[in-house]
């Protein structure tokens, strides 16, 4: 997580950086092909989506130097979420599998795979911002701007991706988003996600005391 100097803008790719791209390439390849062959057009949104979010991290490598780990965690994200929507089991799909009760009731039930992909993936964002703002405003290191922005970013991120859903659901009735409690829900792991990242950052990233 430390702050490194920008490489030249036409530097090469790293060996880390050239396995994750193959690595997410192809796996959102062979998804793109499942979806297609099984109707499953309501995550081509999702494949579309994930074409423009590896776009913007390609475009902005050099800028940002994105650690290799992070670049494995967001690569890891995509894999899991992909094959949440692609993977069946039982009569639906993987995002709606049961992990283990927490809380269960009538109207919803926590722990979902759904959930914690929720929580992972937005724990990973909150990381990501603070990487991009501690690099190019590095004199917020250390303070309590850098934890707090990603991690409220990082929920305005969770939320447009709710509007996603939404405008799958519009488009594909017979959807396996869900209904308000798993809108819900998945808003809470998402911050729950992006405080966690931060707190973890805040512990292990960070030596210097917390400032205003």
């Amino acid at each position: 997580m430390d702050h490194t100097d920008a490489r030249p803008a036409n530097a090469s790719p790293t060996r880390a950086e050239i396995a994750v791209a193959l690595f997410t390439l192809g796996y959102v390849g062979a998804f793109t092909v499942w979806f297609l062959a099984v109707g499953n057009y309501e995550f081509i949104v999702y494949v579309l989506t994930m074409a423009v979010l590896i776009a913007l991290v390609g475009l902005n490598l050099r800028k940002a130097e994105f650690p290799a780990g992070m670049l494995w965690a967001l690569s890891l994200w995509g894999l899991a979420h992909m094959a949440g929507g692609g993977v069946p089991v039982g009569n639906s799909v993987l995002y709606s599998m049961p992990l283990f009760p927490v809380v269960e009731t009538d109207q919803y039930f926590i722990l979902k795979y759904d959930q914690l992909v929720h929580a992972y993936g937005f724990g990973v964002t909150a990381w990501l911002l603070w990487h991009l703002m501690t690099r190019h405003f590095p004199a917020t290191r250390g303070s309590a701007t850098a934890l707090f922005y990603p991690l409220f970013a990082s929920m305005g991120l969770g939320a447009l991706n709710e509007m996603i859903e939404f405008s799958a659901v519009l488009m594909v009735p017979e959807t396996n988003v869900g209904g308000y409690y798993n809108t819900a829900l998945d808003l809470v792991f998402n911050c729950l996600g992006a405080a966690v990242a931060m707190g973890m950052v805040r512990v292990f990233g960070r030596r210097a005391p917390l400032t205003r």
